[in-house]
């Protein structure tokens, strides 16, 4: 069953309702735990944009975009610092994920993949000017900068090499929390998909 939210001609509205503010800190929270998690299992993804998925899904890129932003400076406020500099990466992820949604690449699983690559390229331009000027190029995933180390060894310009760690890494993460994002927003009520659709109309 093709479940609906906002339509393409709404995805850009956004209003500060009851919904949306119970949405953005349970996206919020969502966001928090799968990172934390992540991290604390060593995994070789982020997962931390689950939640920002979600609420892009559910009511559009504006509340994806504040629920990754949001995450991202409690999460540097709290547990690491660096997390607050990729604020602006998520606010990216939200509006991929928003349109995407909206276009119609989560309907179907074969959708979602191409979806998550795009996402991931998003995410990837985005991300490798802040690894090169804040962390000399890494990623901070041991097995991405060991990829980089190599690249670098053989004299790739860092900047390249910067942008293939982050995409590689990108691909394998936005891959898994965009099929993550799929299964869960298809399991949800309709009546719910529907409220937060029709609450910024």
């Amino acid at each position: 069953m093709k479940m609906q939210g906002l339509n393409h001609a709404n995805i850009w509205r956004f209003k500060l309702t009851t919904a949306t503010m119970t949405l953005i800190p349970a996206a919020v929270g969502i966001n928090y735990v799968a990172k934390a998690l992540a991290e604390g299992l060593k995994l070789p993804v982020w997962l931390g944009s689950l939640g920002t998925f979600l609420a892009s899904m559910l009511a559009g890129p504006v509340a994806g975009a504040i629920s990754g932003f949001i995450n991202n400076v409690i999460y540097g406020l709290t547990l690491s610092p660096i997390s607050t500099v990729y604020a602006i990466t998520s606010i990216g992820i939200g509006v991929a994920v928003g349109v995407l949604h909206a276009k119609g690449w989560f309907s179907s699983a074969s959708r979602v993949f191409v979806s998550a690559l795009i996402i991931a390229i998003v995410s990837a331009v985005i991300s490798t000017p802040l690894n090169v000027i804040f962390w000399g190029g890494q990623t901070g995933i041991a097995w991405g900068d060991s990829l980089f180390a190599l690249l670098v060894a053989n004299h790739a310009p860092v900047w390249l090499a910067s942008f293939i760690d982050e995409f590689v890494l990108d691909i394998l993460d936005k891959v898994c929390v965009a099929y993550l994002a799929f299964f869960i927003y298809r399991q949800l009520p309709q009546r719910m998909v529907r409220f937060f659709g029709d609450d910024q109309q």
